[in-house]
């Protein structure tokens, strides 16, 4: 027993003091996001976002420093960590993130022991929480309907009650705006206005250059999604969105955005009010997006392990064509596919693995602009043997075989990426109706011109490596040619030289837009569309246009919504905004 053990009471308080210390940075990294919002320091709000990135790994590695310094030689000791774990969930009972602390405990015994699957010894793999449940009480406000009143007073209140330190633009107005916004968009959707109350999360949320209030309309039995996006474009706070459709919160949300900055004690509760009202949504992916991507990661390992035990079908090659540095599989029944480095990869690719994994890195640290899938890093996972097909199994082994192998009944892979399951554009344009295809494809366009944007150029612009949603927007995924855009040199193609063969020196980050287009492969209908919205592409300016203004230090706007969904009034300088209609019958999980 722990009790027996003085060190191992020691060790679990030493590993809890790390969490609080990891929280307490956590926490007041978060507490700037409201600071740099009213005095548009959006430069210092990105540094704020890497740097509460990387905080995990700078206070996880000095913790098992003092551990080790702390228990000796018996830091591989399995029964004490067993004797440490029952004495931390002691000394962590009853914290509002207690399954954060479990979560932090997890990241040190996996790397004393680098865990092959799990231990439930030394780490925990099912929570000793209850998991999340909504926060109503105290994380909520209500606002009921006021028969003497108005609807725009009872907007007035949710935005007062939501103050910043800058000034409302013009508050009333805002308030009128909003009330007349939410009920037109009801009566199209519901057929009336009517509400027996409106419940809004009393945190706000911070992403890039927006803050977000996120609540619910209740009405009857039935729930209504609610999310006011606000802006600060020159000192003074409007409202420039109200958003009520479940695809457009759930976008809002999305697996391919950047992580929200916004404050709670209570992260379970958190998730579980937005549960509620993005019932689709993973767990995992909602503990990610406000910031807890460790645990995040948790969530999605335990689901997967509950889904295999509650299913039966096999693991599979993930649809698309085979790439040269990655091998892909997936689970019919999971909407997730595994990415494993490959040995070796065939010319022309020139990149090593460690350089493959830099990329990974890279875009885990970088603006993703709704336009980069998010990623989840495992080390050595196993899955059963008998859940392969055979021919998936052998081809693993003969190109990826220094990363998987077989013991007894398990497949271990020592090392993987996950990313939500996406339909390859290439196979989308394939099969998709001509108006479908055709949306894709301008929103191809518009996702080449977001990532930009944000100091990114894909590299390869293969179709296969950019997926569709079920929203219908097109993302990219394959990074291990991605680049900041800084870095590419944009040249004119030179013309041909007499003997009919150009004649000119290329250098490595030379790139010639000129021969996007048939590269692309776009044919008929789609390629008419590309060229009619995205000419500029296909041209070395807008790339060199879009690197000058980067360089000179401009942030760009990108939000996650629509233009007609904007209550007016020009959109800031280098405001974009790209988010197509969903595709039909889709559901809202992105």
């Amino acid at each position: 027993m722990a009790a027996d053990r003085p060190i191992a009471t020691r060790g679990a308080t030493l590993i809890a003091t790390g969490f609080n210390e990891y929280r307490s940075r956590f926490a007041a990294i978060t507490r700037r996001a409201p600071v740099r919002f009213a005095s548009r320091d959006w430069s210092g709000g990105r540094d704020d976002a890497v740097e509460r990135l990387e905080l995990y790994k700078k206070v996880v590695t000095p913790t098992l420093v003092r551990l080790e310094t702390l228990v000796g030689a018996a830091i591989r000791d399995r029964s004490l960590w067993t004797d440490m774990k029952e004495a931390f969930v002691a000394r962590v009972q009853g914290w509002p993130d207690m399954e954060l602390a479990e979560t932090f405990f997890n990241s040190l015994s996996r790397k004393v022991f680098t865990t092959v699957g799990v231990d439930p010894s030394v780490e925990f793999v099912a929570s000793e929480t209850g998991g999340p449940e909504s926060g109503e009480g105290a994380l909520v406000r209500e606002y009921l309907p006021d028969g003497s009143g108005t609807l725009a007073a009872v907007f007035r209140a949710i935005l007062e009650d939501h103050p910043f330190a800058a000034p409302w633009e013009d508050l009333e107005r805002d308030a009128l705006s909003a009330a007349r916004e939410f009920s037109r968009r009801l009566v199209e959707s519901r057929g009336t206005d009517g509400f027996d109350a409106i419940e809004m999360l009393r945190p706000i949320f911070f992403r890039n250059k927006g803050a977000y209030l996120v609540g619910k309309v209740k009405r009857g039995d039935g729930v209504v999604p609610l999310v006011v996006s606000l802006l600060n474009p020159a000192g003074k706070v409007v409202v420039d969105a109200v958003l009520l459709e479940p695809d457009e919160v759930s976008i809002v949300f999305s697996f391919t955005r950047s992580y929200f900055h916004v404050e709670t004690s209570s992260p379970a509760k958190l998730v579980g009010s937005l549960k509620t009202i993005m019932p689709k949504k993973p767990v995992s992916e909602l503990y990610t997006e406000i910031g807890h991507n460790k645990h995040g990661k948790t969530e999605l390992f335990r689901n997967f392990l509950s889904h295999m035990e509650a299913s039966t079908d096999h693991f599979v090659r993930a649809p698309g064509v085979e790439g040269m540095v990655m091998t892909v599989f997936t689970l019919p029944s999971y909407d997730v596919v595994f990415k494993v480095i490959k040995d070796s990869f065939p010319p022309p690719k020139a990149s090593t693995r460690a350089e493959v994994q830099a990329k990974y890195r890279l875009v885990f640290r970088h603006g993703r602009a709704g336009r980069l899938v998010d990623t989840q890093e495992f080390e050595y996972l196993e899955f059963p043997l008998t859940r392969f097909r055979p021919e998936l199994l052998e081809s693993l082994l003969k190109v990826a075989g220094e990363t998987v192998r077989v013991e007894g009944d398990q497949v271990v892979i020592r090392h993987l990426y996950t990313e939500r399951r996406l339909t390859p554009l290439d196979l989308f344009l394939r099969e998709a109706p001509d108006d479908e295809a055709r949306r894709a494809i301008l929103d191809f366009g518009e996702a080449l011109k977001e990532l930009a944007s944000t100091n990114v150029f894909p590299g390869d612009l293969l179709l296969k490596n950019f997926g569709v949603t079920r929203h219908g927007r097109v993302v990219f995924y394959d990074y291990d040619e991605l680049c900041l855009l800084t870095d590419c040199h944009f040249r004119e193609l030179p013309e041909e030289s007499d003997g009919g063969e150009p004649s000119f020196y290329v250098g490595a980050n030379d790139i010639f837009p000129e021969e996007f287009l048939p590269f692309l492969g776009l044919k008929g209908a789609a390629r008419e569309a590309f060229l009619g919205a995205h000419r500029d592409l296909l041209g070395p300016g807008f790339w060199r246009v879009t690197q000058e203004r980067i360089q000179a230090g401009e942030l760009f706007d990108i939000f996650p919504y629509p233009p007609e969904r904007r209550l007016g009034g020009p959109a800031p300088a280098g405001f974009r905004v790209s988010c197509p209609s969903p595709i039909d019958g889709a559901t809202p999980s992105e």
